[in-house]
């Protein structure tokens, strides 16, 4: 397993797909995001498949999960942790073995996609909020924690074409245990930080709707933000050349919490009445964009949150997350996943299958949803991909039913 040396290549660590990641910095291990350490430093060699926990060639693993897929009545295809071609291959199994599909970060991306199909929403792209943005908000998140290198390459950057980045004013809107060091600018100005609860952000977002609509509002303070600072920040929205108000669902985690995302996205409505604002979601793990988007055009549906207990069967792919694993008791599992997962409970079926990025090559969508960009194997390796695997599956099942 060697480093491929003088390439460039695009790190599937989080959403914001980062290509700047030289072979050099990865067999030095001198990587200043502590999620890509991590994913390129995954030892992804030397395990075989196994059946009930036991050591099995490829063949006799590819037998036992067709065996368990023929026998089930209702499947679940989920985790689905893993790129384009991956989520290609997943769809295609889930109609074949007439399985549902959902993905580990369905219920965080659930919130966003109600808003988006219910509402619609104004939103922009990395590059735009680079090139443009002289006002940030982050809600509920410092953004950092899951995209670390955000401040890096988006807002504190060497030039932009329509607006001075070092001049930028950030902002902080609520939240829980945020990291706003990043939101320092390099000249040593501080971000404004308002504080709140993430709990009470329903209440706290609303209003500043209805401040940015000019409704008015007889409450002194609402969940300990006086209302007067809530109409300060409106005010600054309303005369930026181009606010971006930036959330991750994930950090949202409570109920009706896509209440709150509609409140954001309706709040850039009303500023582009009269003024320039866009959304932007940030967040994106284990290809979840890039499953979503595939699973919607070839099911013309997004992906939904599982029901567990309605289905009798398991497969669980997990090429970016090798520690996760379906809820305990979910029986029987077939795993699809990283040869570095890791089991509380040997799964019925484990196949170790290539890492996009890191053993072979693949393709995913950035967070922003605004292009797709190729992964190339850092550390190729000789696990068969995702789609191999399935493939040889399908075959099984094609030739059970001939």
């Amino acid at each position: 397993m060697n480093i491929q040396q003088n390439t460039m290549h695009t790190c599937p660590a989080c959403g914001l797909l980062c290509d700047d990641i030289s072979s050099e910095a990865v067999s030095s291990r001198q990587l200043s995001c502590g999620k890509a350490a991590a994913f390129y430093a995954r030892v992804t060699t030397g395990v075989t498949p196994q059946v009930g926990g036991r050591a099995a060639s490829l063949a006799e693993a590819v037998t036992a999960a067709a065996n368990i897929l023929k026998q089930s009545k209702a499947p679940l295809v989920a985790g689905s942790s893993t790129d384009v071609h991956g989520a290609r291959a997943l769809v295609g199994l889930s109609h074949r073995t007439h399985a549902g599909m959902t993905h580990l970060n369905a219920s965080s991306t659930l919130r966003n996609m109600k808003v988006l199909q219910h509402k619609g929403w104004q939103t922009t792209t990395l590059t735009e909020v680079r090139n443009r943005a002289d006002v940030i908000l982050m809600i509920g998140t410092d953004v950092v924690s899951h995209n670390a290198r955000f401040f890096e390459r988006v807002v504190w950057v060497p030039e932009a074409m329509f607006t001075a980045p070092s001049a930028r004013k950030i902002i902080y809107l609520g939240g829980d245990q945020l990291d706003t060091t990043p939101g320092i600018s390099p000249e040593g100005v501080a971000p404004q930080v308002i504080d709140c609860a993430t709990a009470q952000l329903p209440a706290v977002v609303s209003c500043l709707r209805a401040l940015v609509m000019n409704k008015p509002l007889s409450a002194a303070a609402v969940a300990g933000v006086p209302i007067d600072q809530l109409r300060a920040l409106a005010e600054i929205l309303k005369a930026a050349k181009y606010a971006t108000l930036v959330w991750v669902s994930k950090d949202l985690d409570y109920d009706h919490a896509d209440l709150t995302i509609e409140n954001i996205t309706e709040t850039v409505v009303a500023l582009n009445q009269k003024s320039r604002a866009m959304g932007l979601s940030l967040g994106g793990s284990d290809g979840d964009t890039s499953v979503n988007y595939a699973h919607t055009w070839l099911n013309g549906v997004i992906i939904d949150a599982p029901a567990w207990e309605s289905h009798d069967t398991v497969v669980w792919v997990n090429s970016y997350s090798p520690q996760a694993m379906p809820p305990a008791g979910t029986q029987p599992v077939i795993v699809l996943g990283a040869p570095d997962s890791t089991f509380d409970a040997a799964p019925a079926v484990f196949i170790p299958v290539a890492t996009p990025g890191l053993d072979c090559a693949g393709q995913q969508f950035r967070v922003d949803g605004s292009v797709t960009l190729p992964l190339t194997a850092v550390k190729p390796a000789d696990a068969p991909t995702l789609s191999q695997v399935i493939a040889m599956i399908e075959a099984e099942l094609e030739g059970a039913s001939a």
